[in-house]
């Protein structure tokens, strides 16, 4: 499969170098040359396939010769090797649990997918790989469990002061070995246009081989479309075929890969966008302008995202048809007071710790669903992170539920390595520099 830049339809790559190029210099992101239809007689029998099974199907699929089939199976039985049910709470409402890989986030999926990737084009002697990653949360945790230990790469995690978690910032600050922490003295949005401008500074890319595991890497986006069709295929177990999608949404990468889903024939009769005050999708749903704003800090802080990066590719899969596009997609956006709201609902009504991003995802399914009422068709939110993470967020008797991982509370043990940097391009070009 080759693929092109959004900004430069007649451009074409290979796989490897869209994944290792990660975005293009003139500044698009990558998408493929042409999405596949799957054939009905696996999109019919979804329910007979296991979720390895599944994921590579539709990694095949998208990437045709581009990793020998045995590889490519490797690959996948390496990286998702753990599971994402769906639970029902109520008829018709089903959550997505995605935090049960070794990050507790849904990120895990797309992280470990496209490490090992990365580790597999990898030839020896060839110069090392230098990794930048700008997070909000939970990108930066998962990335670098991805590619802890990984030869001959090096991970850079750019993540905002102040603006993640305890537990998130422990699990992106405390690795050591190939991993790096860099804690920024701005918002996300400050952290993700360092990354960006270093993927097209001349003097860096002639000293470095840069990459971006941000959602903006198209090895990140193809594995997050597995656990669509895998969730899909756990309807059908339960005799149920008309699905509705309920996520969370910052970056726009996670609803992007169930968009790209539904374009390779996955049948979901709609897709809802659930922001938290960070509303700049939902707006221009609302009214037909899109205007990117300043980020603001949330209780929600892996969706504080103002200008999401993917909303150009999700553009890309309707041909700019934004009339198409807008039939698909409903946007409701709610702040830090609805969201504990939301929280605790879900705890009184349905015994169900939900972390906060998840909550939103649940309280606007809801409120999708009482304005298109409809029997026959399940309502699936993703749960995209363990409420564990955001242990300041809930109520004593809300948090005493929670069940803690061992491996968070082998964090605690840790010392953090980060190093502070302001927002200032230079002081970032400077210390990779420096620290070569």
């Amino acid at each position: 499969m080759k693929f092109y830049s959004t900004n430069n339809k007649d451009l074409r790559v290979g796989f490897k170098e869209a994944v290792f190029n990660s975005m293009p210099q003139d500044k698009g992101l990558y998408m493929p040359e042409h999405i596949p239809h799957l054939d009905d007689k696996f999109l019919n029998n979804l329910d007979q396939y296991t979720l390895p099974e599944i994921a590579y199907h539709v990694a095949q699929n998208l990437l045709g010769d581009d990793i020998p089939a045995d590889d490519l199976k490797a690959i996948i039985n390496d990286a998702i090797n753990f599971y994402a049910p769906i639970v029902e709470l109520e008829k018709n409402v089903f959550v997505l649990e995605l935090f049960h890989g070794p990050s507790l986030a849904f990120k895990d999926f797309g992280a470990r997918f496209m490490s090992r990737v990365m580790s597999y084009f990898l030839e020896e002697g060839e110069k090392q790989l230098d990794v930048l990653v700008a997070t909000s949360g939970d990108t930066g945790g998962a990335v670098a469990l991805g590619f802890l230990g990984v030869p001959n790469t090096r991970v850079t995690i750019l993540y905002p002061k102040g603006k993640v978690s305890h537990i998130q910032e422990l699990q992106l600050t405390t690795n050591g070995q190939n991993i790096r922490a860099l804690e920024i003295d701005g918002t996300f949005d400050d952290c993700q246009a360092l990354v960006k401008q270093a993927f097209t500074d001349k003097e860096l890319n002639e000293k470095f081989r840069l990459t971006s595991a941000n959602s903006i890497n198209i090895a990140r986006l193809i594995p997050q479309t597995f656990y669509y069709f895998n969730a899909y295929a756990q309807l059908l177990r339960q005799g149920i075929s008309k699905a509705v999608f309920c996520v969370p949404s910052g970056n726009f990468g996670n609803i992007g890969a169930g968009l790209l889903a539904w374009k390779m024939g996955l049948p979901v009769e709609h897709f809802i966008a659930a922001t938290n005050a960070n509303d700049t999708v939902p707006a221009f749903l609302k009214t037909g302008v899109y205007e990117a704003k300043p980020s603001v800090a949330t209780l929600s802080n892996a969706m504080d995202v103002g200008n999401p990066s993917n909303w150009v590719r999700i553009a890309d899969l309707f041909d700019q048809d934004m009339d198409t596009l807008k039939q698909l997609i409903t946007g409701y956006s709610y702040n830090d007071e609805e969201t504990l709201a939301a929280i605790e609902a879900l705890s009184k009504d349905d015994n169900y710790v939900a972390c906060p991003h998840t909550a939103i995802a649940w309280k606007a399914l809801k409120a999708y669903q009482q304005e298109h009422p409809a029997d026959d068709t399940a309502g699936i939110f993703l749960s995209t992170a363990h409420p564990c993470k955001f242990p300041d967020v809930f109520k004593p008797e809300i948090a005493e539920k929670i069940e803690v991982p061992a491996q968070v509370k082998d964090l605690e043990a840790r010392e953090s390595k980060a190093v502070s940097l302001s927002t200032n391009f230079d002081d970032f070009k400077s210390y990779l520099l420096t620290n070569a």
